[in-house]
């Protein structure tokens, strides 16, 4: 069966916050507890995404729901006009661990590569203890850029009581500076967000279970 990915829209607000709630829930999941996941989190989010930056969902392909979500934008200073940040991953408990999580992010990494010229950096953050995402985003171009020592507070953790947030980063090759970017590269800008095919829907064959999430 093929897992839907598209470009999220604003009436999948309730979804995402439903979503991450319940990936909140299981240990190393998110950063944010259950009880942080407010819907003015998730919206701020999204408003973000649309306005500057990415947002993609997975779709299961029999019941609409989300089962996964992927998003970044750019920090408000100008002198980072060129960075996508904050970048979080969230995939429902119930479908990890089955390729949904890489194809989602490799979609949006193509879709930075081919139809977003202004993006040289695209960054993120991840905790020492999770050796799997590291190995995971070092396969897929992403380099480890330092340690924030003792930035996470994980009680009963591995590394005691305190662990380091490891930055990361991954670049775009097909990066144009603006002084030299064509004029009308960009589509005129959509009521909520501002990419090149918010209509588009990719994708792929994977083996998902068919409960509901």
């Amino acid at each position: 069966m093929s897992i839907i990915i598209r470009h999220a829209t604003p009436t999948d607000l309730p979804h995402i916050i439903k979503l991450y709630q319940t990936t909140a829930q299981l240990t190393g999941g998110i950063a944010r507890t259950k009880n942080e996941i407010t819907e003015q989190y998730v919206s701020h989010n999204l408003q973000r995404s649309f306005k500057n930056g990415i947002c993609l969902v997975a779709q299961h392909p029999t019941n609409n729901n989300l089962i996964a979500e992927i998003h970044c934008y750019k920090p408000e200073p100008k002198l980072f006009d060129h960075v996508l940040s904050e970048l979080t991953i969230v995939v429902h408990p119930s479908f990890q661990a089955q390729g949904i999580g890489k194809f989602i992010f490799t979609q949006l990494l193509s879709i930075i590569e081919n139809t977003r010229p202004d993006i040289l950096r695209v960054e993120l953050i991840a905790r020492e203890s999770n050796h799997k995402a590291i190995k995971f985003y070092q396969k897929i171009g992403f380099n480890i850029e330092g340690r924030f020592e003792k930035r996470v507070h994980s009680p009963n953790g591995i590394y005691g009581n305190f662990e380091a947030d490891i930055p990361m980063a991954w670049f775009n090759k097909n990066y144009t500076p603006k002084h030299l970017t064509l004029p009308q590269i960009h589509p005129p800008p959509l009521p909520y967000h501002n990419i090149y095919y918010p209509n588009a829907v990719y994708k792929t064959s994977l083996s998902i279970p068919q409960n509901k999430p």
